[in-house]
């Protein structure tokens, strides 16, 4: 019995492979994967103001990396944020409104009747081109071009 338990601890030894050095140049995710603290990047803040723009630059994002950003409406006007293309091409981790977190399956638009701020944690998941936009508008000052990578 002695004999067949050394004998798979061996193979089980075998089996698992060296760790590595890790390499200087590699990101290291860390137990937590793609929700760890190396993978995560912060993106500018979204205004939603009557007549102003919504942001300054395009976003590049890439797959697989962790991002958060907030949405701060000022309360001039009722305003929303539509992109259903977009989010169905991330993992929303979740949405934070005044210390409360929502955990959505799913997500279409967003609306703010207040002032107020949101932040939204997603991983981007599907490459391609997207757009955020506030509904109804057509000006390219009230979109938001989004590339995943």
């Amino acid at each position: 019995m002695t004999r067949f338990i050394v004998a798979c601890l061996a193979a089980f030894a075998l089996a698992v492979p060296a760790i590595a050095e890790e390499d200087d140049d590699e990101v290291s995710l860390g137990l937590a994967g793609l929700l760890s603290a190396g993978n995560k990047q912060d993106l500018p803040p979204i205004i939603l103001s009557a007549g102003a723009p919504l942001a300054a630059a395009p976003w590049v994002l890439k797959s697989g990396t962790y991002y958060e950003f907030e949405i701060e409406g000022d309360g001039s006007q009722e305003l929303g944020l539509v992109a259903p293309e977009f989010f169905r091409a991330i993992w929303i981790d979740e949405i934070v409104v005044e210390g409360l977190e929502i955990r959505p399956l799913g997500l279409d638009s967003v609306e703010f009747d207040e002032a107020g701020t949101m932040e939204i944690g997603f991983i981007a998941i599907k490459p391609g081109s997207y757009v955020m936009r506030v509904p109804g508008t057509t000006g390219d000052s009230q979109k938001l071009e989004i590339t995943i990578e």
